[in-house]
């Protein structure tokens, strides 16, 4: 005997005890799809054979049979099941999971089983248990497809038992997981002939009338580049001709040009066609007038086809999912009567409107899984994303037009009705002004705390899994409530940096080979050293106009940008100046013909603004300045007078005079540093806008580039604008060129002996992948005046300078890593136009990270 069962069902084993259900599960399941109810009271008191814990041990059974199903996986259930009553609970089960249950018995002779519970000292429990577990069995054996089980296999020997050689595991008809596209699918046709062939030939696809037979109907449809048609349903009713949509439609589907998921329409015509009795209203009356001239063979060829129909597909390895009224996530891929009740009809709340429809349940609103959905089934002005969900019936019946998805790339295709073929009973603006914010705006207007509180395991591209822990969330939470800028500009946080290797150079505490040598060891052969500007991390998002801000971003009345810090606060106090200064950007980029260049009307880059004075005023008054000021007012007056002291012959003073003297060098030095960093802002040209990346624009991630394209197209940028923008001096590095390496260490010493902060050195591709997996961003080489900043001002004597090369790194490569995997996977999901809380789980980790107890000096 062959039995076949579906890769998702709830498998339901039925014999009395004896009959070798647990030997039957051990042979053609995987141990952890078996769930057994002796195991079970095994679990819950030590004993498998105590009768008086069945409840407790089926409690256990049902949740963890629960948890499996909701996952998505097969589950068997190893007990007796021979009443009615115990199967009802797991037939509820099942329908809670939407999966189909599958009944295998092992309705053995009586005399077997009696003899094997005989063999076992731990069940010889009488011939009377056994007669009437037999006795239930046969009394309800015939009723198991009322109860609900959609497949039954009946085992009634041993030698029927050991014919059962393997159990096939059968995909469910909805899942198309292998195959990715690209497809087209396409809204609700409603009899709008002329419309569909006129968008099919917008799509690429080759049109052409045919001598009508049982496989083609009239048609034969080429595809360009192999794509494929999907129709989320509502072929017929309303419009002026339905018999030719099916024609070509179930011409396509049948060549394999096309799939088509059943509308509520649809499922109303197939039972009309198969004599049940329906209300011809709604369109129907149209589309039963229009088939009275077609012959009774294509009529039945119309039934099977539309009884034929999968309820929903789910395709691309489960990343998309089409049903013509929409399906939540734990539908999706699923077979049952709620499910195909769902994808006809959606979910209605139980009221009438003033129309006389039923008031529909808004799912989209609420969805928040993984795969995309797009549906039809009610009409709208306009097809726009939410949650990863999106309507395409744009009411071409009413009207309106017929539309088209293209995925992967997630383009809408459109042409206009000719004319109004219905008038809709829920009146349908489709001139509505389409600068408003979209539904997914709107949606947005107000995060859940819920999203960003706890412990939390972030999924990213980079990186896989990133953890989150909840100290570290309370944090963040308590400066993105309090002081970051409005959410939906806050598309992207940077990741620290974290300094290069100690130097193994006695009088260095950093130094570029280290740096240089940090990728040459990963195999990295060409890298960008970039000169270290001395202020502020910045991140600019810029919109070419209010309009961009408000379709892209959701923001009114807020400008056409904002600039902020790397924890996500306004760079500016000024609202004038950060306006004046957001403006000449954007002027600058229009200048310099980014716009079109790029095909975008917005931009996110990250740079730095100078001086650093600008920001950190507090920072450099409170500690570096008043450090400077109280040394550099009494160490001069220390050292003279023990100047004084030894010039008086005082021998004993000469050793305390050498140490004041190398301490009055020392906050020399540190105050001359620090004041490399300041210089007096009055206007917007005292600023100095630096931008080294060039993150995102309308739809790309420019991850992909070289971190040398990123230096070449700033340096176009910073030609518009020279007295604000200042492009960051770079050299490429090969590593294995000795000449090129030493090439690198000079300009640095140079930069460093000028006063300048350092460089940073990056991998030539935006991203690298190293054996150990992914590599440093960036690396920073920050030169040893810069570091007397940092440090102290006497941080270079040999004794200090020692103790500092014991510095520990491994955290902040570690912190680096993760905050650059998750700025870049925030930027991913923007661009890909996934909802806020989506982007802001990626941000409001960065934010989280920077709370973790890092050495803050590196």
């Amino acid at each position: 005997m062959e039995i076949k069962v579906p890769e998702l069902s709830l498998v339901v084993l039925i014999g009395v005890s004896g009959s070798g259900k647990s030997s039957f599960a051990k042979k053609h399941f995987k141990r952890t799809e078996i769930l057994s109810s002796d195991e079970c009271r095994a679990l819950v008191s030590d004993d498998e054979n105590s009768q008086s814990a069945t409840n407790d041990a089926f409690d256990v059974l049902y949740y963890i049979a629960g948890k499996r199903l909701k996952s998505g996986l097969l589950t068997v259930i190893d007990a007796t099941n021979v009443q009615k009553e115990s199967r009802k609970g797991l037939i509820e089960l099942g329908r809670t999971y939407n999966c189909l249950p599958v009944a295998i018995v092992l309705d053995l002779p009586e005399k077997v089983c009696e003899e094997r519970n005989q063999s076992r000292p731990d069940r010889n429990f009488g011939g009377h248990v056994i007669r009437q577990q037999n006795q239930q069995l046969k009394k309800s054996i015939r009723g198991l497809k009322d109860e609900g089980f959609r497949q039954i296999y009946i085992l009634k020997s041993l030698e029927e038992v050991d014919a059962v050689l393997e159990i096939k595991r059968e995909k469910l008809y909805n899942d198309k997981k292998d195959e990715t596209g690209p497809f087209d699918i396409i809204g609700d046709v409603h009899g709008c002939f002329d419309e569909l062939q006129e968008l099919l030939l917008k799509l690429g696809y080759s049109v052409n009338r045919t001598d009508e037979t049982e496989k083609n109907f009239g048609f034969s449809v080429i595809a360009p580049e192999n794509r494929k048609v999907i129709f989320v349903g509502d072929l017929v009713d309303r419009g002026p001709d339905s018999p030719s949509v099916l024609r070509l439609v179930m011409s396509m589907v049948n060549s394999g040009v096309a799939y088509c998921v059943p509308g509520n329409h649809d499922l109303k015509l197939q039972k009309y066609l198969n004599g049940k009795q329906v209300q011809l209203k709604h369109g129907l009356e149209v589309t039963v007038k229009q088939l009275e001239t077609e012959t009774a063979q294509f009529k039945s060829t119309v039934e099977k086809f539309l009884y034929g129909l999968i309820s929903h597909y789910v395709f691309d390895n489960g990343k998309l999912v089409v049903a013509h009224a929409g399906l939540k996530e734990e539908m999706q891929g699923r077979g049952s009567g709620a499910v195909r009740s769902f994808c006809m009809y959606g979910e209605t709340t139980g009221e009438i409107d003033e129309f006389g429809l039923p008031v529909r349940h808004n799912w989209a609103k609420e969805y928040r899984g993984k795969a995309k959905v797009v549906y039809g089934h009610t009409p709208v002005p306009e097809a726009e994303w939410l949650n990863k969900t999106i309507d395409i019936d744009t009411g071409c019946v009413f009207g309106g037009k017929l539309t088209a998805l293209r995925y992967p790339e997630e383009e809408l295709v459109s042409v206009k009705a000719k004319m109004v073929y219905c008038e809709p009973i829920r009146p349908i603006n489709f001139n509505e002004n389409q600068n408003i914010l979209s539904s997914q705006q709107e949606y947005d207007d107000l995060l859940n705390i819920e999203d960003v509180t706890g412990k939390r395991i972030v999924q990213t591209r980079l990186r896989n899994n990133i953890t989150i822990r909840e100290e570290n969330s309370i944090a963040a939470l308590e400066i993105m409530s309090r002081f970051a800028i409005n959410p939906k500009w806050l598309i992207y946080l940077p990741p620290t940096m974290s300094p290069c290797a100690t130097s193994d150079i006695p009088e260095y505490l950093e130094h570029p080979a280290q740096a240089l040598n940090y990728y040459k060891k990963r195999g990295v052969e060409k890298v960008v050293c970039e000169e270290k500007h001395m202020g502020s991390r910045a991140v600019l998002v810029i919109c070419k106009d209010e309009e961009t801000a408000t379709k892209r971003f959701g923001v009114q009345n807020e400008g056409i940008g904002i600039c902020y810090t790397r924890t996500g606060r306004n760079f500016f106090n000024d609202a004038e100046i950060e306006k004046e200064f957001i403006g000449r950007v954007n002027q600058c980029l229009t200048k310099t013909v980014f716009w079109e260049k790029f095909n975008t009307d917005w931009v996110c880059l990250d740079a730095e603004l100078m001086p650093w004075s600008a920001k950190a005023q507090a920072l450099l008054k409170d500690q570096y300045a008043a450090v400077g000021a109280a040394a550099g007012g009494a160490l001069p007056e220390v050292e003279q007078a023990l100047q004084l002291a030894f010039d008086r012959g005082i021998k004993d003073a000469l050793p305390s005079l050498e140490k004041f003297a190398v301490k009055n060098n020392a906050i020399s030095k540190y105050i001359k540093a620090y004041q490399n960093y300041c210089w007096t802002v009055d206007t917007i040209d005292d600023y100095k806008l630096a931008p080294f990346h060039i993150l995102a624009t309308e739809g790309q991630v420019h991850v992909d580039k070289t971190n040398e394209w990123h230096m070449e197209n700033i340096a176009e940028i910073c030609a518009g604008d020279t007295k604000l923008f200042t492009a960051t001096p770079y050299k490429i590095v090969n590593l294995n060129d000795q000449t090129s390496y030493n090439e690198a260490v000079n300009w640095w010493m140079e930069l460093t002996k000028k006063g300048g902060e350092g460089m940073v050195v990056k991998p030539y591709d935006f991203i690298s992948i190293g054996t150990e997996g992914l590599l440093q961003p960036a690396v920073k080489c920050r030169g040893s005046e810069y570091l007397r900043i940092i440090y102290g001002p006497e941080y270079d004597l040999p004794e200090n300078i020692e103790r500092l090369k014991n510095r520990g790194l491994s955290r902040k490569q570690s912190l680096a890593i993760r905050e650059f995997a998750l700025g870049v996977e925030g930027l991913e999901r923007f661009v890909k136009k996934e909802p806020l809380r989506r982007i802001h789980e990626s941000v409001f980790g960065v934010l989280a990270l920077e709370s973790e107890d890092v050495d803050p000096r590196l």
